[in-house]
């Protein structure tokens, strides 16, 4: 591909894989010309939780207009697109056809190549629309309420999984403590809120770090401690504050986060770690793990808040790097609401 082509790199990236309707427009990988987001943080809420049913409703209903609105702002039209990226996985399938029917129709009457994007995939890729001077080899560290990852990063499209969860997600241990306390939807964030006026020390809950030299994660034994101690206390008509619960228990997560990456970094040796997904945008997590790593000589790369949870421009991000690669999605692309981070 010829510099006077790659100038010319316009991709379109399109997410519904939960909750949030968004498209954006991506000019040479890091000229982001238009970002939309559409939440249906309001709709859930008295749900205190996503409705699978009621997401790919809203999707349908909002999807149109937002990629219009997208192609508006960046004052470009469908002719002007060089690709069309969408998540196809992982992610509620529901809310997931959404998106993947709407990209395929518009890709082929467009006459546009499709690009289906791994969401997982797209989340660490957020890191590379702020940041263009990263090299390789990269550790990312991808924390969302469905997924936690600890993945290497050697090129672009090449990468292997180090560790993973294998229960709940940090996110979704946060969300579901958070509904325990009384707190809204989604959780991670009014964790986070209550916890400035708690005491992390308050309670010692469990570190699960498994085996001595695995870089997997587990957090259900963590989240099962805090509500044993909340049936305990109310068993006993003890009344424990919310705040002290809630610092102590994202104090547990952070240091098992913060731990297994450690040891990641010391196995690989790169000098450069990714942070990704939802909660990437902690500030206790950040905070902890920029001061633990300038002391290693690693340099901390995260998105800004807006690019941390789900959104359209991480898929167009991801979207452009795969189109260097002339790595296109046949017309028979279908949502995968399993697909892995292989």
């Amino acid at each position: 591909m010829t510099e006077s082509q790659e100038s010319k790199i316009v991709i379109l990236g399109i997410e519904t894989s939960c909750d949030e309707t968004s498209a954006a427009v991506l000019l040479n990988g890091s000229d982001l010309r238009s970002h939309i987001i559409s939440s249906q943080i309001k709709t859930h809420q008295k749900y205190g939780g996503v409705v699978p049913e009621i997401a790919s409703r809203e999707h349908s209903l909002h999807f149109q207009p937002v990629v219009q609105q997208a192609l508006d702002e960046a004052e470009l039209t469908f002719k002007d697109l060089s690709a069309i990226a969408v998540t196809y996985g992982p992610g509620l399938v529901g809310s997931l056809l959404v998106g993947v029917s709407g990209a395929k129709a518009m890709a082929y009457a467009a006459g546009v190549p499709l690009i289906g994007i791994n969401h997982l995939e797209a989340h660490v890729y957020a890191n590379f629309l702020e940041h263009q001077d990263l090299e390789f080899p990269l550790l990312a560290l991808l924390v969302s309420g469905g997924h936690t990852h600890l993945i290497l990063f050697e090129a672009h499209g090449r990468y292997k999984v180090l560790g993973h969860t294998r229960d709940d997600a940090a996110g979704e241990a946060l969300d579901k403590v958070a509904r325990t306390l009384g707190l809204a939807y989604p959780g991670g964030p009014q964790i986070q809120r209550v916890a400035q006026e708690g005491d992390a020390q308050a309670f010692k809950f469990p570190r699960a770090m498994l085996e001595a030299d695995s870089l997997d994660f587990s957090f259900s034994g963590m989240k099962s401690a805090v509500l044993n101690t909340l049936n305990s206390a109310r068993m006993r008509g003890e009344t424990l504050s919310v705040p002290d619960i809630a610092a102590s228990f994202q104090q547990a997560v952070v240091d098992v986060l913060v731990h297994k990456t450690l040891m990641a970094i010391n196995r690989t040796r790169v000098k450069t770690l990714l942070l990704a997904g939802g909660v990437a945008a902690n500030k206790l997590l950040r905070e902890t793990l920029d001061r633990t790593l300038a002391e290693r000589g690693v340099r901390l790369v995260y998105p800004s808040p807006i690019f941390c949870t789900d959104n359209g421009a991480m898929i167009a991000a991801a979207g452009y790097y795969h189109y260097l690669e002339g790595d296109f999605a046949p017309w028979t692309l279908n949502a995968v609401p399993g697909l892995g981070f292989a």
